[in-house]
């Protein structure tokens, strides 16, 4: 039987590191046995069909699954953001289809592209589900949700390459994955933690479970409205989130061809093994930081945040180090020696992926204080920096100069998000300080 209760935060946090890093090794796994299997070109198709999609997806998941997670005061019930999630995920399909049918890609790239929005529609919806048992802070679930996904997705795309040597096929296992993921455990983890049909899995709810509302979609005009209105904002933050990383993609595509968009997604995606370590860490810690700071507990709030912070410092050096002493061997062995002469940009990219985990806990913090508004003009701004820099630099410096366009974005992000979150803290510290002078007064 399950516990009666949530998680601690040290549980929460091995739970959310193993089913991330099982997850991400998978990933990134994918991209291994494609590069083992068949040619950079082949690579450069799958991550451009990622690069397509990812935008879109971002922008139509609103980032709900943050607003579930820190929406400590229960203002909107899960049916509320199963709803919205549901109508955004089919207006990412229909964006999708515009943009291939607009984009004119070969007739191979355009599937690919279309199983892969497919894919991410599912995960899409899987996704929800998070967000309710993050809120309840049972990432036991979610870890073995993704840990099971990550495996077999790896397993369907590596054997459906294998055995037709197209990449659409591996990807349309990818898809058939995910939703068999997203129906036969993440909906039941969701009727569990809500307490609505118990008998599906024989499991006792916890005692919070009533407090919120049963498994199904409400469709509440005027709740969907307001939820919109709400997240917004968070869906442009992760639009232009995700198109961050892949504006270099973009212009490694044009510039150089599909064959270096593989290299340099390959070298790039190396950066997913510390990003696992941070969004397992700022995940497990989000509820918590949303509780510390609602409750004006800023001292609280600015330890746990300065510990995550440090926890991202050692990590990219630890990365860096490893780029500049093993980056070649570690190249060779994950990718082949086609890849292996690029071990100096592999380096560049480590140095920008230090400086991003330090930003991106940053964000954690920013989001738990429900800085939602503001996430706009700065991501506005860190998409700004790297689309000039890639403007300016990939013509003439290749490679090199979409990693030092990565390294000038990840530079502006760190201080950005440092100056919004000093704010955050002296704008709470005040309104504490104004509540305790009102009840003072009135007593």
């Amino acid at each position: 039987m399950v516990e009666d209760k949530s998680l601690t935060l040290p549980n929460n946090f091995f739970w959310t590191f193993a089913g991330n890093a099982v997850y991400a090794a998978s990933q990134w796994g994918m991209l291994v046995v494609l590069a083992k299997l068949t040619s950079p070109e082949k690579v450069g198709q799958f991550t451009l069909g990622l690069a397509i999609t990812a935008p879109v997806i971002m922008f139509t998941n609103l980032q709900l699954r943050a607003v579930q997670a820190t929406d400590a005061k229960h203002q909107y019930r899960f049916g509320d953001y199963l709803a919205l999630r549901l109508i955004t995920t089919a207006l990412a399909l229909l964006i999708i289809v515009g943009i291939v049918s607009l984009a004119g890609y070969r007739e191979e790239i355009a599937l690919v592209i279309l199983v892969v929005g497919l894919a991410k529609a599912f995960e899409s919806i899987s996704d929800v589900f998070y967000g309710l048992l993050q809120q309840h802070e049972r990432m036991d679930r979610i870890a073995k949700s993704m840990i099971i996904k990550g495996l077999l997705s790896l397993v369907a795309l590596g054997l459906g390459v294998q055995l037709t040597g197209s990449i659409v096929w591996g990807t349309l296992g990818l898809a058939l994955v995910w939703a068999l993921i997203l129906l036969s455990y993440d909906i039941r983890s969701g009727a569990w933690i809500l307490g609505s049909h118990r008998t599906l899995i024989g499991l006792k709810p916890p005692r919070e479970a009533g407090t919120v509302s049963e498994l199904r979609p409400t469709l509440s005009i005027e709740t969907l409205r307001k939820l919109t209105q709400l997240t917004l904002p968070l869906g442009f933050v992760m639009l232009l989130i995700s198109l961050n990383p892949n504006i270099p993609r973009y212009f490694v595509e044009g510039y150089l061809g599909e064959r270096e968009l593989g290299i340099f997604a390959a070298l790039a995606y190396i950066m997913v093994a510390g990003n696992t370590v941070v969004n397992a860490l700022g995940t497990a810690a989000a509820p918590r930081l949303a509780k510390y700071y609602a409750e004006g507990m800023t001292e609280a709030f600015n330890a746990l945040l300065l510990k995550l912070a440090g926890m991202g410092m050692l990590l990219g050096v630890a990365g860096v180090l490893v780029a500049y002493v093993a980056g070649s061997e570690v190249l060779t062995l994950l990718y082949g020696p086609a890849y292996a002469t690029y071990v100096g940009v592999f380096i560049w990219l480590m140095i920008a992926a230090g400086i991003q985990y330090v930003a991106a806990f940053l964000g954690y913090g920013i989001t738990a204080a429900r800085y939602f508004k503001v996430q706009v003009p700065l991501h506005a701004g860190v998409a700004a920096v790297t689309g000039v820099a890639c403007t300016v630099l990939v013509p003439y410096h290749g490679f090199y100069g979409a990693a030092s366009a990565v390294i000038a974005s990840a530079v502006f992000m760190l201080g950005a998000t440092a100056l919004i979150t000093m704010y955050a803290l002296r704008n709470n510290a005040e309104r504490k300080d104004d509540e305790h002078q009102t009840r003072f007064w009135r007593a």
